[in-house]
């Protein structure tokens, strides 16, 4: 389960066994989704929060900086999915600690 990122206390995060599409977990506390986003054009289209099963989802007041954070990093996070999943090395854990 490589770490990636860490972000005001959110641990985003892939599983070892993950498939298409690209998506990523966050979780904070006891709380955990599984964030697909959707793409065109090379942007965001679309950021989906889907329920992880056994875990409670993180709440709606919470999503707002993972949204943020996830258009800001999306490249970076493709990149990493690539590195780890395709290229089978194991990606970074950058700690970003200021507010976007």
């Amino acid at each position: 389960m490589p770490k990636i990122y860490e972000y005001l206390g959110i641990i985003f995060f892939f599983y070892a066994n993950e498939h298409e599409p690209i998506h990523i977990h966050a979780r904070l506390g006891e709380f955990e989704s599984k964030i697909e986003f959707e793409y065109e054009n090379g942007n965001v289209k679309k950021i989906i929060f889907k329920k992880v099963i056994g875990k409670k989802e993180i709440p709606q007041e919470k999503r707002k900086n993972i949204r943020k954070f996830i258009l800001k990093y999306h490249h970076n996070i493709v990149e990493k999915w690539m590195e780890f999943f395709v290229m089978k090395k194991k990606p970074s854990n950058q700690k970003i600690t200021k507010k976007l």
